[in-house]
C-alpha cells in the first residue's frame, strides 16, 4: 500500500511542522480569520516548512470547498440564482468563448503544450481548478499537465485575493459591481468568495451566485471538448456539488429555516473557505512555482490581465 509522502520541511523537525499545521487551523477556525490571512499563513507554511499531509490536504480541500459552497446556498434566494444564469447567458457565453479563443492564440504564440494551454484557458474562462479537474478527465491529461495548469491558476488566485479588494475601493465600486467583477475575473470559487467576503456581504452573495451559475458551463464545455479532442466525456467530471448548492438555495427560498440555524451554517461555510485557502496555500511551494515554468505562467498572466481589465471596464461603464 502506498504511503503518503510529506512535503520536505526545510530541516525542521516533523513534529514541529505537524504541530504548526494544526495550530494554524485552530487559529483560523476559532478566531474566524479572513480568507486572505488564512491564505498568507498557508503560503508561508508551503514555502518555508512544507505541508506534512499533502495528500490528505488535497482531499480535504476538495470536500471543504464543496461543503462550504453548498452551505452558502442557505444564504441564497433560488430565484436570484436562476436570474443570474438567465440574465447573463449571452454575456457568459461570449466571455468564455473569447477567453478560450485568446488562450489558444497565446498558447500557439508562446509554444505552450496543447493540453496545458487548453486547460489554462478553460480554467481562466470558467472556474479555475474545478474546470481544469473536470476537463482534464475528458482530454486524459497526465499529472504533469494538470499540476502545471492548476499551479498557474492557484498562483494567480493568490494574487487576486490580495489585489482585488484594493482595486475595487480605488475605483469606488459598489457591492454589486465588485461581486460581478470578482465572479468574472477571478478563477476559483474559493478565491472569488475570499475576495468578495472582504468587500461586503452583498458582494459575497452576488459573486457566489454568478460564479456558480458560470460554473455550470463546465457541462457543455466537457461535451464540446470530448468532440474536439475525440474523447468520451466521463460522468465523474460533473460538478455534482453545484446541484446541492441549488437544492440548498431552494430550501432557503421556500422553507422557513430558523434564523439561528441559517446564521450558523453560513458562519461555518465562511470558516470552511478560510481553511480551504490555508490548505491551498500549503500546497504552493517554490518547487511548484518553478515547475510551472515561464511560458504557461506567462500565458496565464496575459490571459488573466486581459479578462481582468476588460471585465473591469465593462462593469464600471455598463
Amino acid at each position: 500500500m502506498e504511503t503518503e509522502q510529506p512535503t520536505k520541511s526545510r530541516t525542521l523537525p516533523k513534529g514541529f511542522v505537524t504541530a504548526l499545521f494544526f495550530v494554524f487551523i485552530v487559529l483560523i477556525v476559532f478566531l474566524k480569520l479572513s480568507p486572505s490571512i488564512a491564505l498568507l499563513m498557508g503560503l508561508s507554511m508551503g514555502i518555508f516548512t512544507g505541508n506534512p499531509f499533502p495528500a490528505k490536504s488535497k482531499t480535504a480541500t476538495k470536500y471543504l470547498l464543496q461543503g462550504s459552497v453548498i452551505g452558502l446556498g442557505f444564504g441564497m434566494n433560488f430565484t436570484a440564482v436562476v436570474a443570474a444564469g438567465k440574465d447573463g447567458f449571452v454575456f457568459t457565453m461570449l466571455t468564455i468563448s473569447a477567453a478560450i479563443g485568446l488562450g489558444y492564440l497565446l498558447g500557439k504564440l508562446l509554444k505552450v503544450e496543447k493540453i496545458i494551454s487548453y486547460l489554462i484557458s478553460v480554467g481562466t474562462a470558467i472556474c479555475g481548478g474545478s474546470a481544469i479537474a473536470a476537463i482534464s478527465q475528458v482530454v486524459e491529461a497526465d499529472e504533469k499537465d494538470i499540476s502545471i495548469s492548476i499551479g498557474t491558476v492557484f498562483i494567480l488566485n493568490a494574487v487576486a485575493l490580495f489585489i482585488f479588494p484594493p482595486i475595487g475601493h480605488y475605483f469606488g465600486m459598489t457591492q454589486e459591481q465588485f461581486g460581478i467583477w470578482a465572479a468574472i475575473a477571478i478563477h476559483d470559487t474559493s478565491s472569488v468568495v475570499g475576495a468578495a467576503t472582504q468587500y461586503g456581504n452583498e458582494s459575497l452573495l452576488i459573486a457566489t451566485t454568478i460564479k456558480l451559475a458560470r460554473a455550470l458551463w463546465i457541462i457543455p464545455m466537457a461535451l464540446l471538448t470530448s468532440l474536439v479532442f475525440k474523447k468520451q466525456s466521463k460522468a465523474s467530471a460533473f460538478p455534482w456539488f453545484i446541484l446541492f448548492f441549488v437544492f440548498a438555495s431552494l430550501v432557503n427560498t421556500y422553507v422557513d429555516i430558523p434564523e439561528m440555524l441559517k446564521t450558523g451554517i453560513l458562519t461555518l461555510s465562511k470558516i470552511g473557505f478560510s481553511v480551504t485557502l490555508f490548505l491551498i496555500g500549503t500546497g504552493i511551494s517554490l518547487k511548484n512555482i518553478k515547475a510551472v515554468g515561464p511560458r504557461p505562467l506567462l500565458q496565464g498572466i496575459i490571459l488573466w490581465v486581459v479578462i481582468l481589465s476588460g471585465s473591469l471596464f465593462f462593469v464600471l461603464h455598463y
